[in-house]
């Protein structure tokens, strides 16, 4: 089944401006996201999905695939729908965000293998073990929880499962009790096209997380589970120590 990595990639950002385009590094940020990309075994091809002609520019100098796509889509999902609906011989697309530059191929191959391996899944996400406690109680970490084969059970942005007896420190060591999910998907492309136009529940709007309209209309969704989270890019901070790391890797005489 061909399998092909869609990166929604949107202009604008509230916390950091033209995030995607920010070049400490010699490379724009959209540029190290697609190459990281590539390195994925499984998809047939890389597709940037943006909505401006800038990064347009940027993604067909270093050499990337990228197409247009309607600057008014409600969100990223919708943005790699128009691009799915283009490509009628792909069965899987990949939802890889922009600004996820130290996204590992080998858990975008998983989350392929997830929705080849089990046909009755619509769409397969990741997870990590939470480790900090700090973390856990954050509600920008959204939580994951799934059963014994995998299937998704719920998704929040509160300490879930809620431990009756208080949260103990031995939860963060050892057998993982709490995963934080990690923002990657793969849908079946014909789901993908009708996601859109699903309504959306109560749950859904309450927690701000799509993914919950899909476990509400009573789909399944796989989880696999990767080692660590990945680090998105979403303030100066998070880009600062983006191009450092970078730096030490390029030159390890970098202080």
């Amino acid at each position: 089944m061909k399998s092909v990595i869609v990166i929604p990639a949107r202009y604008a950002s509230t916390r950091l401006p033209h995030k995607l385009l920010l070049n400490e590094t010699g490379k724009p940020l959209i540029q190290h996201t697609y190459e990281s990309a590539m390195k994925a075994e499984l998809p047939a091809a890389v597709i940037v999905a943006c909505d401006h002609e800038e990064i347009a520019a940027a993604v067909q100098r270093f050499g990337g695939h990228v197409r247009m796509t309607n600057p008014n889509a409600k969100s990223g999902t919708d943005r790699i729908a128009e691009v799915a609906a283009t490509l009628d011989d792909t069965g899987i697309i990949v939802n890889v965000q922009g600004d996820e530059p130290e996204i590992d191929g080998t858990s975008i191959d998983l989350a392929i293998r997830l929705l080849r391996d089990h046909p009755d899944a619509v769409m397969s996400t990741l997870a990590a073990p939470i480790r900090k406690r700090a973390l856990l109680e954050d509600p920008a970490c959204v939580k994951a929880v799934f059963d014994s084969a995998g299937k998704a059970l719920y998704f929040s942005r509160s300490v879930i499962p809620y431990p009756r007896d208080g949260i103990r420190e031995e939860y963060f060591s050892g057998q993982p009790l709490f995963y934080q999910h990690i923002g990657l998907y793969a849908y079946r492309r014909d789901f993908l096209l009708q996601l859109s136009q699903l309504p959306q529940p109560e749950i859904e709007k309450a927690e701000s997380l799509e993914q919950l309209r899909v476990l509400y209309y009573g789909y399944s969704i796989r989880v696999g589970v990767i080692d660590k989270p990945t680090i998105g890019i979403d303030t100066p901070d998070d880009y600062r120590a983006f191009v450092a790391a970078y730096k030490k890797i390029s030159d390890p005489h970098t202080n």
